[in-house]
């Protein structure tokens, strides 16, 4: 399989502390949770506005467990890596496609992901088609600069357990001024997390703007 591309107009997401009573709960046994500290590790919330894809446009959100990265000699050192337990999508398309390629896990009904940027913030509230909240997510930003970051993401499937490298090549703001928020809702999406227990403020936040994502081929583990 060849590298996989899609474009975005936004990314934007932040770190959350989470209990790691609920990041062992969400991980495969072959996965450790990073801790920020002593029983408490990190929530990863992303949220996507893709506008170039195989599947068209659609928007994603993403939450996962952060878990130490996997470092390759003669490859670049990972700025992090995600395990994704749950991902949603705003269309079935894109859906299929995640499920099918990457063996991420999805709750299976669109959401409608209604972003509102301003030149400070990111207001991202998200619903699913039947209208129940599922999370609202707040981003500030700080100073850009062009970047080119990979990630590990692990998945895992019927047939296996996997690895792909993912980069992100756009301008990218990131900090841990603890300005952004956020707030879970009682969700399929939110199962396995103890809701009052995750911080309602990051650690870090980060922004992406227009750029690429760029999948290498799943690897086997």
């Amino acid at each position: 399989m060849e590298h996989t591309y899609y474009g975005f107009r936004n990314c934007v997401g932040a770190f959350f502390e989470m209990p790691t009573s609920d990041a062992r709960g969400l991980l495969p046994s072959h996965l450790q949770p990073m801790e920020m500290q002593h029983t408490r590790s990190i929530l990863s919330i992303m949220a996507f506005q893709f506008n170039e894809s195989m599947v068209g446009e659609y928007d994603e959100l993403v939450m996962a467990v952060i878990v130490p990265p996997m470092v390759e000699a003669g490859k670049q050192l990972p700025k992090a890596a995600f395990f994704p337990f749950m991902v949603a999508t705003s269309t079935e398309a894109a859906r299929l496609h995640a499920i099918e390629r990457w063996r991420l896990p999805h709750l299976m009904k669109d959401v409608v992901m209604d972003f509102t940027e301003t030149e400070e913030s990111m207001d991202v509230k998200v619903k699913d088609v039947d209208g129940a909240p599922v999370l609202d997510l707040f981003v500030t930003r700080h100073e850009h600069h062009d970047s080119k970051n990979m990630y590990n993401m692990f998945t895992v499937g019927e047939d296996g357990r996997f690895k792909a490298n993912i980069y992100m090549e756009a301008p990218h703001s990131e900090h841990e001024y603890e300005s952004g928020s956020l707030t879970l809702y009682e969700h399929a999406m939110t199962e396995g997390l103890t809701i009052d227990d995750v911080s309602d403020y990051p650690f870090r936040e980060q922004w992406y703007t227009a750029g690429m994502q760029t999948f290498e081929p799943l690897e086997t583990l």
